[in-house]
């Protein structure tokens, strides 16, 4: 994914998961909140819209987005 890395999704989106986890738009929303470059926002719109218990369950989502640049 290019000029995206894992470790900048997990600064961006670690507030939107709370006890019950979040769902794709929660993250979404989370990043555009926090400045994400357009391409992150393009990794994250690849993920299925459904709920995610924590921010581990994305990478199997996105396995070609490395832990960092």
């Amino acid at each position: 994914m290019g000029n995206v890395a894992r470790i900048q999704i997990a600064d961006l989106v670690a507030d939107a998961f709370g006890p019950a986890g979040a769902d794709r738009s929660d993250i979404l929303a989370a990043a555009v909140a926090g400045g994400a470059s357009p391409e992150l926002i393009t990794a994250l719109e690849r993920l299925p819209d459904r709920s995610y218990a924590t921010m581990r369950d994305l990478w199997s989502y996105l396995p070609d987005v490395p832990v960092e640049l």
